[in-house]
This record gives C-alpha cells, sequence and structure tokens, in this order.
C-alpha cells in the first residue's frame, strides 16, 4: 500500500480531467469531453491515466471526484465540491509564488472567484451558474458567431488596435451584439478583444464582492486565452498567476485531497490499533 496512488476526477461539464499522485508528484493525468455519459468518460479516461503511470486500478489507494458530475462517478471514495478542490489545487500548482489569496476559475458553464485567508483556508466565494456570461460557453458561443476557431481568439485579441464595447451580459444580446458589429465592418480582432474585455469587467465585478487580495490565480479551460488573461489582469490591475495546465487544477486539487484523506485514514487505524493493544 505504501507504493499507492491517489486519484482525483473533475467530472465537468464540457470536459472530464483526471491526475494521479503519488503524494509527492503527479504520474498522470487527463482531459477528454463530458460526453453523454460522465461515469464511462471517467473510467476511460482513469484508465489512461493509470496505464501512462504504469499502474493498476488496485494500485489506487483513495478517489475523490469533484464537478459538476461528481456524484455520478459512482466508484469514487468521496467527492467534494469544486470550491474546495479548487483552493487546494491553486495551492499545489501556484509554481512557487506568493501566496495566493483569491482564486478565479472559469468553468464551461459557471464562473467563481474563491478568497483565501492568510493560511490558505477557504474564506468565502462567489459562483455565477446560473447565466452563461463570464463562462467557457460563452466563449463559445462568441467564437461561432465569429465564424473563429475558439483556440485563436487569445492571439486575435492580442492584435487589436482597440477594444470595441460587448455591452449585452445577456449570451444571446452579446451574440447579436458582435455579429452586427462584423455587419458594419468592424474588425475581428477589435471585437473579440471587445468580447474579452466584457468577460473581464463581470469576473472582475464578482471578485470585488469577496475581495480581491493578491497573489491571484487563474484556472479553468479560458485561462489559456492570453488576450482574456490580458483583460482581467487590466480590469484587476494585478498579474494573474497562471498554471501550465490550468484545466487540471480541479483534479489536481482532488488528488492532493485523496491523499490527505488516505493519510487521515492510516493515521485513524494506527490509533485504534495502540488503543486495542494497550487494552
Amino acid at each position: 500500500m505504501a507504493n499507492g496512488v491517489f486519484a482525483g476526477i473533475d467530472a465537468g461539464s464540457t470536459t472530464t480531467k483526471v491526475a494521479l499522485t503519488d503524494g509527492r508528484e503527479r504520474l498522470a493525468s487527463g482531459i477528454a469531453p463530458t460526453g453523454a455519459n460522465s461515469r464511462r468518460s471517467a473510467e476511460a479516461l482513469l484508465a489512461r491515466a493509470l496505464e501512462h503511470a504504469g499502474r493498476a486500478r488496485s494500485d489506487i489507494r483513495c478517489l475523490v471526484s469533484t464537478g459538476y458530475g461528481r456524484r455520478l462517478i459512482g466508484f469514487a471514495d468521496s467527492t467534494v465540491s469544486e470550491i474546495t478542490a479548487d483552493a487546494w489545487g491553486a495551492a499545489i500548482l501556484s509554481n512557487g509564488s506568493a501566496a495566493i489569496r483569491t482564486v478565479i476559475d472559469i468553468g464551461g458553464q459557471d464562473s467563481k472567484v474563491i478568497r483565501l485567508d492568510d493560511r490558505g483556508i477557504l474564506r468565502d466565494f462567489i459562483m455565477n451558474d446560473k447565466c452563461a456570461a463570464g463562462t467557457g460557453r460563452f466563449l463559445e458561443v462568441m467564437a461561432r458567431a465569429m465564424e473563429a476557431d475558439l483556440d485563436r481568439l487569445g492571439a486575435m485579441s492580442l492584435q487589436a488596435k482597440r477594444v470595441l464595447p460587448v455591452n449585452s451580459l445577456c449570451t444571446v444580446f452579446a451574440e447579436s451584439e458582435v455579429v452586427s458589429l462584423l455587419a458594419q465592418g468592424e474588425a475581428a480582432c477589435d471585437i473579440v478583444a471587445g468580447i474579452h474585455a466584457s468577460i473581464a469587467r463581470r469576473l472582475a465585478a464578482m471578485a470585488r464582492k469577496v475581495g480581491v487580495r493578491e497573489a491571484v490565480f487563474f484556472c479553468g479551460g479560458p485561462a489559456l486565452n492570453a488576450g482574456l488573461r490580458q483583460a482581467l489582469e487590466t480590469e484587476l490591475g494585478v498579474k494573474l498567476v497562471v498554471a501550465p495546465e490550468p484545466q487540471l487544477v480541479v483534479a489536481a486539487g482532488a488528488a492532493a485531497i485523496a491523499a490527505a484523506q488516505a493519510d487521515a485514514a492510516d493515521a485513524e487505524l494506527s490509533r485504534r490499533s495502540g488503543q486495542d493493544q494497550i487494552t
């Protein structure tokens, strides 16, 4: 059991992520579309990660699921909220930067801002899960309206000569604004810069409600978007800390929690064993 591994599964609304760790280092990870069956997607992704790490399913000492579909992962040992996993993941993946005090996470269907205290413990958070504005879904809809590749939006906005305002917080109305701007012959790069500025304003408003303290950690798939990062840094007036693989932060946090839970279980077993010997 000493050579066992710990697994975290982030069952998101659009993608599923898996992280494996030995308690010290990450052994393997993976990302795949969630599809129609969260459990099946998670099982397939976990199998690939184990194969990559040269481990068997029986080597897993503890597996924690999190995310939108966490309760659908019936083979998990326990579940935690993505808010909790986010906080753990940010602490692990902050690349040795200053202590993280604020976490901004953009998911496929929601966005979250988390405030941590001086010990890195979760103290407050705010979540937008009722509206697509400020989420990965919002970016997908805007990319489709512009007939642009989602992965190219960041590079496009960095080429902008000006930031065209996209004022609506409603995805449907914002899409209409974008279509109208295109019809007027406005430059696509300038429109994308406006889209990013709109998302940044929404996220900054959320962040200010819980209090923005540095260092600020930015994660989720959209954190790969350089244009959005720049817009958010401008809006907040801070330099963001971004992990090399920001999509895996929550899964890595869940894996770390799995290791902590296994250690706690071992300590409890040892304590009880000691009591039995005394008795």
